[in-house]
């Protein structure tokens, strides 16, 4: 049976594709396994028979199959889920990082999985218990000592996934109810005995195994299916042939074509890091060879690859755990983000035509890309399967169902076709690297939830808001100011899920207080949190480019924040005015877009000293002048007027359009006069 396309590997040329564009470096299978051990066949086995346990649980909930003429509860729905992913954590994550690179596992470890498993089965036996004799105010004693244990276990999980200051937060902030009575005015609270606080984060449904476990299992697991198995059908490759051969060979088109890849691929995964790293590997590598410096590349790569969990149709696990948090639908959020999302790669793009034009660069040679027909051809399945994803989420509103549906089309087709077709060992990495996948989230989620539940039984989530407005003195713009700050230093030390959940809770509410729409707030934390990917001295992404860069990440990191400059500002702009995510009249909304699509393009241009069909901006005080002229007209244009600024859109508008006259006016005379200018 053939091996078929296989996994995104980067050992593996884009089709078509020239090999001296696509050599991988030594360094990328190092960043690739540097988290997690390697299967062993017996540890695959178990992954595999857990994921399809997993899975039939799921579908059994979500197409009430009554399998067995069994429907679960929702609460031992959910415990069963953990019980059959959380333990996985301990088998594929090592004590210590440094210990991945060998197969074995200390016994440890299998005692840890085996307990996880054994304590959240025995919460699960107990579900009607816990619902119908009040188990979340007064537990018994057993749940009290298995709740301290499975809080310990769910924090190790949490520390092997998502790092070590992702768990010393959680870790703090879930033991506040046992000291709460003791801290000051603004965040006190009602205090609780560690007894009850540890049985309250497993039984409640407000803690563990609340909001993020609930949109896990009813709608986020399907996706990450649905990414998996995408990427080891040949999808990302499908992404890179496919982005070669649209702009491949226009002014800059290496890098143009990274930020098409990236975006495609990272819309689906919602992985800043592995979308850096699979697409990166073959975009990297031809910007330098058109002529771009390593560090810019890099920060191509990183900026494309962050941006891509901002949109739509997937954007990632936060997106779907933000639909619970607001009760609205996904298909809402994915249309609210599209437009503040489309601005931010049109940013990056016009940053790269601009630097292209002032370096000199060319595209690639039409030998060297792929044929666009014969990609086309090649990758009409992943198109079809696009399109019934996207049909079934936005015409049928069948979010939970949608992915599983695209993903048996997928695979249908996939096996059917010769070419492309999976063999058994090939199917069954791709249960594997699933139920890897579905356990790293479930201990971010369950972990995460500790906060939510100290917040909840202490009732500091409803006072903490309004000791935030008075804070503030009742100014949005100072608390949006406050909340991009805590989402960018809690972002560096969290997933963006976890750090979306957190400030969801904290920060969210007195925004909201504060006049702001919900979900405008909500996206607002989400691209702040966002921001320490391409931001130093984190900047995660910018790290996974560097061994495909062989730049510094310091390097790299300072150029991404210029490329990526619109994901610091947009979240402004659309929290002031929710016309930009398509909230407001239709005239409104319109002359919003319109002119934020010409802000952009002026700042960006301005940003990198070149505007498209007006030339450089460097090289005479004159050009400086009208420089710096083009970036007050850009903010004039793209910040939206209205509602809580006292300036209306159109005025904002005519005095962007002035500056930006009198600029050009300014760089035609400089043109004129090169001696003088």
């Amino acid at each position: 049976m053939s091996q078929g396309l296989g996994s995104n590997r980067a050992d593996q040329p884009a089709h078509g594709l020239n090999p001296a564009l696509s050599e991988p470096p030594p360094d990328e299978r190092m960043v690739e396994e540097l988290a997690h051990r390697r299967l062993s066949a017996p540890l695959r086995v178990i992954f595999v028979l857990l994921t399809l346990l997993a899975l039939v649980m799921v579908l059994n909930q979500q197409l009430n199959l009554r399998l067995f003429n069994v429907t679960l509860i929702e609460n031992r729905y959910l415990f069963l889920l953990a019980a059959a992913t959380l333990p996985l954590v301990f088998l594929a994550y090592p004590w210590r990082a440094k210990d991945a690179a060998g197969s074995g596992i200390a016994l440890h470890d299998i005692a840890l999985a085996l307990i996880s498993a054994g304590t959240i089965g025995w919460f699960a036996w107990q579900a009607e218990n816990i619902l119908a004799e009040g188990w979340e105010f007064a537990p018994p004693l057993t749940a009290q000592i298995l709740g301290g244990v499975l809080w310990v276990i769910i924090l190790e999980a949490l520390r092997r996934t998502g790092g070590t200051m992702i768990f010393a937060i959680v870790a703090v902030m879930s033991l506040y109810p046992v000291f709460a009575d003791a801290m000051p005015g603004p965040i006190r609270g009602i205090q609780q005995s560690l007894e009850d606080t540890f049985a309250y984060h497993i039984v409640s449904s407000e803690s563990a195994f609340g909001i993020p476990m609930r949109a896990f299992g009813e709608i986020v697991i399907g996706f990450i299916v649905f990414g998996v198995a995408l990427n080891h059908t040949g999808g990302g490759k499908f992404f890179n042939d496919l982005a070669f051969a649209l702009v491949g060979r226009v002014r800059g088109g290496a890098a143009q074509v990274g930020v098409i890849s990236s975006g495609l691929q990272g819309s689906i995964s919602g992985s800043v890091i592995s979308n850096v790293i699979s697409s990166g590997v073959v975009t990297i590598p031809a910007m330098k060879r058109t002529g771009f410096r390593a560090d810019y590349a890099g920060g191509v790569e990183a900026v494309a690859s962050t941006g891509a969990v901002l949109m739509p149709p997937v954007m990632g696990s936060t997106a779907f755990v933000m639909a619970s948090f607001l009760g609205i639908s996904y298909t809402e959020i994915a249309l609210a983000a599209a437009i503040p999302g489309l601005l931010f790669y049109f940013s990056l793009v016009v940053q790269i035509d601009a630097y292209a034009a002032r370096q000199g660069l060319k595209g690639l040679k039409q030998s060297e890309l792929p044929s666009l027909s014969q990609t086309l051809k090649a990758g009409w399945l992943y198109i079809l399967v696009f399109l019934v994803l996207v049909f079934l989420m936005v015409w049928e509103q069948r979010e939970a169902v949608a992915p599983f549906a695209a993903t048996a089309l997928l695979l249908v087709i996939n096996q059917i076709l010769p070419k492309n077709r999976l063999s058994w060992e090939k199917l069954l990495d791709l249960l594997a690297a699933t139920g890897r996948a579905l356990a790293e989230l479930v201990a971010i989620l369950a972990g995460v939830g500790f906060i939510i539940g100290a917040f909840s039984v202490t009732g500091l989530a409803g006072t903490l808001a309004n000791d935030l407005v008075f804070i503030a003195g009742d100014n949005a713009l100072v608390l949006l100011l406050m909340g991009a700050l805590t989402s960018f230093i809690f972002g560096m030390g969290m997933t963006v899920t976890a750090c979306y959940i957190f400030l969801a809770i904290v920060l969210a509410p007195p925004l909201v207080k504060a006049g702001l729409d919900p979900l405008a707030v909500h996206l607002f934390i989400m691209y702040w949190g966002m921001i320490s990917f391409i931001t130093p001295p984190v900047a995660l992404a910018t790290f996974a480019a560097a061994p495909l860069a062989r730049a510094s990440p310091f390097r790299i990191g300072f150029q991404a924040m210029r490329l990526g400059a619109a994901i610091y500002i947009i979240p402004f702009f659309f929290a002031l005015n929710p016309a930009l995510i398509l909230k407001g009249e239709p005239l409104e909304v319109v002359s919003v877009i319109v002119s934020a699509v010409l802000g952009v393009a002026l700042i960006s241009g301005a940003m990198q000293g070149y505007l498209f069909g007006v030339g450089r901006l460097d090289g005479s005080p004159l050009r400086l002048l009208a420089r710096a002229m083009l970036l007050a007209a850009g903010f004039a244009l793209a910040v939206p007027g209205g509602n809580l600024i006292p300036v209306s859109n159109l005025t904002l508008a005519a005095i962007g359009g002035a500056l930006a006259l009198a600029a050009i006016l300014l760089l035609k005379l400089a043109n004129r006069n090169p001696v003088t200018a």
